[in-house]
């Protein structure tokens, strides 16, 4: 399956971007897709995953409460919502899919073998 991350841009701080991520040469079903993203000369950090059976969704402390993830199955397209938007946001977001994640490792993007091109964020202050 390839992955296609899109929606990135420049916002000011306290604004909202709509990341996407859509899928081709196959669907979503079953897997667990995380976005993650990488600051300038920082190490690559977990945002949010969303588990497709059962619909779970979980986030890292930082973006909890102004980030949302969802599905549009018919689009095969997951899309990451980003609310209230810091300076500190400001990244090369990822979009990645397994089938078969670990549970207790979703934030591990070492769990991800299938992974789309950045898409890079920039809030200004």
């Amino acid at each position: 399956v390839q992955l296609q991350a899109s929606g990135g841009g420049l916002v000011q701080a306290g604004g909202s971007l709509s990341l996407h991520c859509a899928a081709s040469g196959g669907t979503f079903s079953g897997s667990t897709v995380g976005w993650f993203r990488q600051p300038p000369g920082k190490e690559r950090e977990f945002v949010a995953a969303l588990r497709f059976r059962g619909d779970y969704t979980y986030y890292a402390d930082s973006v909890k409460g102004r980030f949302a993830i969802t599905r549009d199955n018919a689009k095969n397209t997951v899309y990451l919502q980003m609310n209230s938007l810091k300076p500190e946001d400001s990244a090369v977001y990822s979009c990645a899919a397994c089938r078969s994640c670990i549970l207790s490792s979703l934030r591990d993007g070492r769990q991800y073998p299938y992974w789309g091109q950045g898409t890079l964020v920039t809030v200004s202050s």
